[in-house]
């Protein structure tokens, strides 16, 4: 979503703007509360926290409508801030002590790898979603020629095409797929 179909929604309704905003980044922040949470917090806990993250994003955009800068980045951050705090909050009341040797203590610790590695399983769930939209054969061509690093012969093989088909048709699918991936909102980061 970008800043401008922020404002649109927005401007036309705040129920709308914080609806597509739930539901665009919703899984983005449970994984990232589920990563945190997962060794010490109850299902009730993460929901809790999940709840807590949105009422602050939604508080954010009530008070200012300039939504410059990076919407993800800054879920992210609200999301492992609040996380971290719920972390902290959980264990004080359970009397908990975590030893800094803890995994969860280097999980807490390395909260830039945290949100990193969700980034890469939303954009690895995304990249997969846009694969199965080119239909077939060019998904399982795209599959086997990227994932499983197998020839354009050996491809050919399998699914009963000439190699010459097969290379014509992987082309085709990549710029089919470049412009998915560009209308999904990931940029030129350099996948295909």
């Amino acid at each position: 979503m970008t800043d401008y179909e922020l404002r649109e929604l927005m401007a036309e309704s705040v129920q709308k703007c914080h609806r597509a905003v739930f539901d665009k980044y919703c899984n983005y922040v449970y994984a990232i509360v589920i990563n945190v949470l997962r060794n010490c917090g109850s299902r009730e806990d993460i929901e809790d926290c999940v709840s807590d993250i949105f009422l602050k994003i939604y508080k954010r955009f009530d008070e200012s409508t300039d939504f410059s800068g990076n919407l993800k980045g800054f879920i992210g951050t609200v999301s492992r801030n609040t996380a971290i705090d719920a972390f902290r909050r959980i264990n004080a009341t359970n009397n908990r002590f975590v030893s800094i040797d803890d995994e969860i203590m280097e999980e807490v610790r390395s909260d830039e790898r945290l949100v990193e590695n969700t980034e890469k399983r939303e954009l690895s769930r995304i990249l997969l979603g846009k694969i199965r939209d080119l239909g077939e054969p060019d998904s399982t061509i795209i599959i086997q020629q990227y994932f499983y690093n197998r020839t354009a012969k050996e491809i050919a093989k399998s699914i009963s095409m000439t190699s010459a088909a097969v290379q014509k048709r992987s082309s085709r699918a990549k710029q089919k797929l470049k412009a998915l991936l560009i209308e999904a909102g990931i940029g030129k980061e350099g996948l295909i």
